[in-house]
Order: C-alpha cells, then structure tokens, then sequence
C-alpha cells in the first residue's frame, strides 16, 4: 500500500507525525534520518517528512539524512528541524535567532497546494530557537509569523516544502489539513491504511508462525487485543497468563480472569506472584530503577512458566508505539524519557523470540481494533495502565500502606468520574501518593497522613497531554471520599501539568 516514510532527526513528536498521517488512512512508518537513499527507495513511500529535533544544523555532528536523500526525487515536507535540514542542504543560511516557543500567528502569503483552504492566518505552534536567514535558490516564501520571516517555504518544481512550526500537534489550527494536502494531494497517496486492513495482514503474518505462543495478558486493551490477534490467528497453540504482581488496580485479578476465560474462551493460567514482585522492590527509590525492577521479574516470571509448562517458541506482548518512543527504542537520536518492561528490556535468557503484533500502532487505533474483535465496550474504553502498575504510581519506597492507599484512591477517582458520565471523555485518571505528610484535623483530634495527588488528562494518542479542567464539585466529591474512606490520608492535590513539560504517569 502506499505510505510516508517519516524520517526521525529526535523529535519527541516524531510519531505524532505518523498518528496524523494514519487519520487521513494512509500507512507512515517512522524511519532512521540517516537512512541511506537506496534503502528508503526500497520502502517506496509516496512522500517523505522529515521530522523536528533538539539540534541546531550548523552544529558539528547535528544528524543530517542520508547521501542523495533530499534529491530523491519525492515530494519531501521537513517540519521545524527538518525545515531547515532543507534549507541548509539547498544552499540557504540557518542562523541562531530569538526563541520563538507557543502559538504563533501565522500569515499566509501564497495558499497555493500546502497551505490551501487554510485562509489568510491561522495559530501556528513554534517550538525553535533558529531561523532561516536566507532563503534557498529556486524557494519562494508562502507563509510567516513575526518571529520567522520564513516559516513556510516552498520549491513547487521538486515538490520540496518547509514549515518551522509542528502542524501534527493539536496547538496548531488547521495542522491536519496541511499535513493531509501534502499527503492526499502533494504526494497523491492512495488511503488504503484501515483497522480491517491491519486485522487481516497481521492474522495472516502470524498464521504461518511455527510453535506454541506464550503471552502475557494484563486487561488492558494492548494486551487484550495482541491475544485476540494472535488466537484468530493460531488458535490453542496459545497460552495466555496474567501475572498478579501486586501492582493492580482493585479487583484487577479477578476480572481479568473472568473475561479470558468466560468472554474469549482462551487457555489461560494466572500466577500469583505480588510477594515476590514487592520483595524486590524493597528500599528502591528511584523511579527509572523500579520500572527495571518490575520488568526483570516479569521476565523471570515468564521464563520460569515456559521452562515448566512449554515447549514455547514465542512470547507476545501488547507493546505500542509510544512506548518504543519513549523507550529509546526507534533508532533516532531521541532522549529516553523512561524505560518501559515490555520494551528491549526483556534478556536472553528468556529463550523466546518476541512477538509484538501492535508495535506500530497507537491506542486509539488499538481500541478501533478491538472493537472490530468484539471486545466488550467497557473494556475497549478502559484507561491506560502502566505496565509497571502502581510502582511507578507510588513516589519513593513501594509500601504495602502506600499500595493500599494508590490503589483504594484510584477507585474512588474512577468511580466518581464514572458518576458524573465523564469516564469516557478523559483519557487516565488516578491517584498517586508519595512520602510527603500533612496534617489534618479528623473530628477534634490532630492526625499525620499522607497526600494523595489526582492525576487526571486529555489526549489523543498519549504523545502529548492536557489536564482535564474537571468541575469544582466533582473534585470536591473525589477529595471528600478519599479522605473520608482512607484514614491514612489528609491532603488530596490535583496535578494541572500537561505533556510535555510533565509526562503522563509521575514516574
């Protein structure tokens, strides 16, 4: 089928591009920036993006694409670094300029092809700290803002564009139109990338793998719909097990089951380990630590279960695109944000190559997936939950005090939104809790407890993220229960940082 090829010069919205592109139903893989011209015509994408990043072209080993990529000969839309990976590459100037960071207006001098149907001006969102100064031969300046002379820039002859702002993040209006004229019309890519098409390629890739399939279930959508995948395409040669680790959500254990077992009709086995998982999690503090913590005694776990009840050739799990990103894991020069266990952290030992049917997808994609499978509503609209359950959920030490309170305050923020019909309109929502104390006054005596933090946001594709301005009386509501029901707790806070700066879980 058709696609885009994104290249990633370390943007952490590089697969935002790709989300984007997928919306208009075209297939975009994220890809290298220094992949050479020969392999990217062996993709034969439609159309190249090159993606934004932190670093500056001038700059002594600042990524550059590959030899011969930008005279590939396809339409190429570079967006904020990329945007001036172009004009450096076609003889222009990029120089240090005044930071130009949020909205922007932006004025529209040509609405030819990439800017058309877009009006006079629109908001722009900016996220650079250098400019063009001079324009490439044979460009014209199509768009500007007041702090960038020439933020849209076009050469039409080779079908060539660069925009200094991010047109896939919601913050810019009208960014979907840009990005699907580049797409639709620029490039001519045919919309062949649907959730039925995925469902179909994939049952048919896995319905040639050899040998039995271990996978780790934890009722969340990911690893729900990479068993239901992988059933349609192998039947019993799968083997489902769900791990107790202690690091649930209430009641988590037994739902689960109840839905493998009852609503899908799977083998599936459940392993009772949270003693374990809280024994090595005792005296460790730091947060990146105890997402390694958790990952490495899953693997042992599953590792363990195989050499007992297999033989298994595979093991699968419900990884995303996220996660990869986040992770490192994509090949770009990207920041690790924070490690995730079902992402290159799973060792050799294990003895099982590694089945990752969703790796490319985003959850919403995951979620229209699961539909089409005949999952439940209720759990195809289930929030996020971390792979490293309430560990990274609980700042400091994980305690049995502290899972108790993370995971009886969570309840009651669920509930309460659940209440107000606002469940499904969210994207996550919890409580976290930490070491700090506060006091209280219960009835007339002077208590010491702990300080529960609501966690509650809005997002598409968990890339970025907003805090959901949730009404007054609901999070009154929220707070009177929590501390009312959990005696352990005085103070509740409500956290109002979106992604980025902040990232979506505490650690």
């Amino acid at each position: 089928m058709d696609k885009i090829a994104v290249l990633d010069f370390g943007s952490q919205y590089s697969h935002l591009i790709c989300r984007r592109i997928r919306d208009f139903e075209v297939h975009a893989v994220l890809l290298p920036h220094d992949i050479s011209a020969d392999k990217l015509r062996k993709e034969a994408p439609s159309g190249v993006v090159l993606s934004g990043g932190p670093s500056s072209v001038y700059k002594e080993g600042a990524p550059r694409p590959g030899a011969g990529v930008l005279e590939i000969g396809l339409p190429i839309l570079g967006i904020c670094y990329g945007h001036q990976v172009i004009v450096d590459g076609f003889g222009g100037k990029v120089r240090r300029a005044n930071r130009e960071y949020g909205s922007s207006l932006l004025s529209v001098d040509d609405d030819g092809d990439l800017l058309g149907g877009l009006g006079g001006s629109f908001r722009a969102w900016m996220s650079h700290g250098d400019e063009a100064e001079q324009v490439p031969p044979g460009f014209e300046i199509m768009g500007h803002t007041g702090g960038s002379s020439a933020a849209v820039i076009a050469d039409r002859s080779r079908s060539i564009y660069g925009i200094q702002f991010h047109p896939e993040v919601a913050h810019t209006e009208q960014g979907s139109e840009i990005l699907r004229n580049f797409v639709l019309k620029i490039c001519g890519a045919k919309q062949e990338w649907t959730m039925d098409a995925f469902i179909d390629d994939a049952v048919d890739k896995m319905s040639g793998l050899e040998g039995n399939i271990l996978c780790g279930v934890s009722g969340g959508i990911d690893s729900t719909v990479t068993a239901l995948l992988i059933h349609k395409a192998v039947g019993d040669r799968l083997k489902c097990v769900f791990v107790d680790n202690g690091l649930l959500r209430h009641n988590e254990e037994a739902e689960v089951e109840r839905i493998f077992k009852e609503e899908f009709g799977m083998r599936f086995t459940a392993l009772y380990a949270a003693e374990r998982f809280l024994e090595k999690l005792k005296g460790i503090t730091d947060p990146e630590e105890k997402r390694k913590v958790v990952g490495g005694e899953f693997a042992d776990v599953f590792s363990e279960y195989a050499e007992k009840n297999g033989p298994f050739r595979w093991l699968a799990q419900g990884t995303l695109y996220p996660d990869v990103v986040e992770s490192g894991a994509t090949g770009g020069p990207a920041a690790v944000i924070k490690s995730h266990h079902n992402v290159g952290g799973l060792p050799d030992r294990l003895g099982l190559e590694i089945l990752e049917p969703l790796r490319e997808l985003y959850k919403d994609e995951v979620r229209k997936i699961a539909a089409r499978l005949g999952v439940p509503p209720g759990l195809v609209s289930r929030h996020p939950f971390p792979g490293p359950g309430l560990a990274v959920r609980i700042m400091g030490e994980v305690t049995p005090r502290k899972l108790g309170i993370a995971k009886a305050a969570s309840k009651i923020v669920e509930e309460e939104l659940e209440a107000a019909g606002l469940y499904d309109t969210v994207w996550q929502a919890y409580a976290a809790v930490g070491d700090d104390r506060a006091v209280g006054v219960v009835g007339d005596e002077r208590r010491h407890g702990s300080i529960v933090t609501i966690r509650v946001v809005e997002s598409l594709d968990a890339m970025t993220a907003d805090w959901s301005r949730l009404p007054h009386g609901l999070l009154e509501k929220m707070s009177n229960r929590i501390t009312n029901e959990i005696e352990e707790v005085t103070w509740v806070t409500y956290a109002i940082s979106s992604k980025p700066p902040a990232t979506i879980e505490p650690q």
